[in-house]
């Protein structure tokens, strides 16, 4: 089974059935234990509604038992180590284990209640150890290699040798080769870093949950719309004492977002902004800087022993771009290309800021702010006029209805199935005959004991079994802004393109047909899975698409001509920013895995050396800062030394959206089938350069995502 989980985030806290009532854990016998019997559930779904989180310790005990016994019976197997006795062998092991901590880690990243959390903290480490022993397992690579060196002599077919490769390879990045003392020491950084990233994503949710911006006094609100001030209401009922009336503001976006674009209190921005940028940096209990700073030696130690001058050249030698110079070098480039309209962008905002007379120079706090008026002042359009178009429902179903366009699938509401959280929305895709083909579920809003952000995962694998396809169930996750008394959910751009981008991965894991998990739909390189997921989002403001579904939530009028020109004008509108505040993540990951030495960096001053190197202007801070930079620090999304892989992802996605516009025909059926067949479908079992070549007959292009943005191609 597939052994690593990857992710490829406020309603009021509702009921969810992995914790009790009383937040406790409580003794279960393995009758009553669902991972200890067969799921009869519709489509083989999780029986969510009867998992607790007592059930997952005894069947994680469990699971690593069974497992180690599995290998234990491929290591003392007398045959000759062939394809079914060694690795398919390896490939349907642990069942037991992969299933519960499948189930756990999904659940936990959206309900992560204290007893959640302290499983995660216990077990995750023990889970690393628990594969340490099977990488470094001497008598298990050895039977591994002998599979590996004659494979073309095995007459397999394309999966199965890529099946060979993969398992190879893991057990050498994983330090199968080193002498005895190195394994210990390997074993030692693993362990360690699994607590530290485990922590790290702990208290990550900890302090953004405990910041919050209570306003008391009405005027505080000038300049908000009426709806993210209902948004923020808390006792704010007619029937209330108006002196006790307050709105709340916290660190998820949909909320922290509004706030910066349209709040007039310049004071409480700032204020709004420093709780955002300092997440994990406050110097409390949810302090991270420290342990930032040691993770970063660890991996660079990890590194080294396995040969690799830093975690950088280790990650990216097994990703398309090869290697971290490639990397670094298309970073580079994208800067010098962003640098300059960066800087006159944020010209001229402060001539705007003149021009109104407020008497103030141009901070980070202001960007979103001047922002929005100026694209009032130049395109006579602010994110309010768009919202009422993009109702959630609305969008979900033009979405649908796009991979409808496409490719003929269906979605279809389930009522039946058994979910985490009663708000959850589960479909069964069709296949265009009308035959099952996948089940996905959404959690569209946020709360308490949710990550941030937005995410696909997987909560079943796609596989064949005896000749037939295990067909596959995914979960698409989100933080958009929630509905009020009022008001249904109302999307913000940014907000219904990550719905297309996650709907994205999402097709990434439904169309997945390839004959094992380990080289199933999203198991590509870090750098080529967010192909799938951002070329969805191309599709978005074409006038074509936004005319099926963009219509107005009140009175169902499709979104007039008139402010689908106005999107197209401003298309390219404060794209330096957008896109300087994404490159400047890019290059702070990328600095913090290319050191050399093990000497401990202070996280702070290093951020701001690396800041100044690359020449990001003052007005402008990174999007992820070191502190709350989840995507490389946290155990759940392993990005590190690979946030780069969005915008080098968005030259393939560009390029590959061409493919459609070329023809004349962006629903071209022909073109989708293609990049279905070639990139949705094989997942990891044939590598990603060919993947890619296979769909558009060449190489990447860099030209269209350049023209995207609107810079000069540098």
């Amino acid at each position: 089974m597939k052994k690593y989980f990857t992710s490829v985030m406020a309603a009021g806290v509702i009921f969810s059935a992995s914790c009790t009532k009383n937040d406790v854990e409580k003794d279960v016998t393995d009758a009553e234990n669902p991972f200890f019997t067969e799921w009869t559930t519709p489509f083989g779904v999780p029986p969510f509604d009867k998992i607790k989180a007592e059930h997952y310790r005894p069947a994680l005990d469990s699971g690593f038992a069974q497992h180690i016994a599995e290998i234990e019976a491929i290591v003392n197997n007398t045959e000759e180590p062939n394809f079914e006795n060694t690795i398919l062998a390896l490939e349907n092991s642990g069942k037991l284990l992969y299933t519960t901590f499948l189930t756990f880690f999904n659940v936990n990243a959206v309900d992560g209640c204290d007893v959640m959390k302290a499983i995660e903290a216990e077990y995750v480490p023990r889970y690393s150890a628990h594969y340490d022993n099977i990488n470094m397992n001497e008598a298990l690579f050895a039977r591994v290699q002998n599979v590996y060196d004659k494979r073309h002599t095995l007459g397999l077919d394309f999966d199965d040798l890529k099946l060979i490769e993969v398992y190879y390879k893991n057990f050498v990045r994983g330090g199968t080769n080193l002498p005895a003392d190195k394994k210990e020491e390997l074993k030692i950084i693993n362990n360690r870093m699994a607590e530290l990233t485990t922590q790290f994503g702990q208290k990550a949710l900890a302090d953004e949950n405990a910041f919050k911006l209570i306003i008391t006094d009405e005027k505080d609100l000038a300049g908000l719309p009426q709806s993210v001030i209902d948004a923020a209401a808390c006792c704010c009922n007619s029937g209330d004492d108006a002196s006790k009336r307050k709105w709340v503001f916290g660190l998820t976006r949909a909320s922290f977002t509004p706030f910066m674009q349209y709040a007039d209190n310049r004071e409480l921005r700032e204020k709004m902004f420093n709780g955002w940028t300092n997440r994990g940096n406050n110097n409390d209990e949810n302090d991270v800087k420290s342990m930032i700073e040691e993770i970063a030696i660890l991996r660079l130690k990890k590194a080294n022993l396995l040969g690799y001058k830093t975690w950088a050249d280790y990650i990216i030698s097994d990703r398309m771009a090869k290697t971290s110079k490639a990397a670094i070098d298309h970073l580079n480039r994208i800067v010098r290309a962003t640098i300059p309209a960066a800087k006159a962008e944020a010209a001229e905002l402060q001539k705007l800021i003149n021009k109104l007379g407020d008497n103030i120079t141009l901070e980070p706090w202001d960007w979103w702010y001047y922002t929005e008026k100026l694209r009032k002042e130049k395109y006579d359009l602010d994110e309010e006029m768009i919202r009422p178009y993009f109702a959630l429902d609305n969008v979900k179903y033009g979405a649908f209805d796009l991979v409808n366009k496409l490719w003929g699938l269906q979605f279809k509401k389930l009522n039946n199935v058994p979910v985490y959280n009663e708000v959850v929305e589960v479909y069964e895709v069709l296949n265009p005959d009308g035959s099952h083909l996948s089940v996905i579920y959404f959690d569209w809003h946020p709360r308490p004991t949710k990550r941030g952000g937005a995410w696909m995962n997987s909560i079943k694998p796609q596989f064949y079994k005896d000749g037939k396809r295990q067909h596959p169930v995914v979960i698409n996750v989100s933080n958009y802004t929630p509905p009020t008394a009022t008001t249904p959910s109302l999307l913000s751009i940014d907000e219904a393109g990550t719905l297309m981008h996650e709907l994205g991965h999402g097709l990434h894991g439904i169309f997945a047909n390839t004959k094992y998990n380990t080289t199933s739909g999203t198991s590509v390189s870090r750098d080529f899975v967010e192909l799938p997921s951002q070329i969805m989002e191309n599709w978005l403001l074409e006038p074509q698409f936004l005319k099926t579904f963009a219509k107005h939530y009140q009175t169902g009028e499709v979104i007039p001509d008139s402010l689908i020109k106005k999107l197209d004008a401003s298309a390219k509108f404060n794209q330096g920013w957008i896109t300087m505040e994404h490159i400047a993540s890019a290059i702070l990951d990328m600095d913090w895995h290319t050191i050399t030495d093990t000497n401990r960096r202070k996280a702070l001053e290093f951020e701001t050396a690396s800041m100044k190197k690359m020449g990001l202007i003052k007005e402008i801070t990174p999007r992820h800062r070191t502190t709350h930079f989840r995507h490389i620090w946290g155990s759940d999304f392993g990005y590190s030394a690979g946030y780069y892989s969005y915008s080098w992802a968005g030259v393939l996605d560009a390029d590959a959206y061409q493919a459609f516009v070329e023809t004349g025909d962006i629903f071209n059926k022909e073109v989708a089938a293609k990049f279905r067949d070639n990139i949705l479908m094989l997942g990891g079992s044939v590598d990603a350069d060919e993947l890619y070549r296979r769909f558009r007959g060449r190489d990447p292009r860099p030209d269209a995502y350049f023209k995207r943005l609107g810079f000069a191609n540098r």
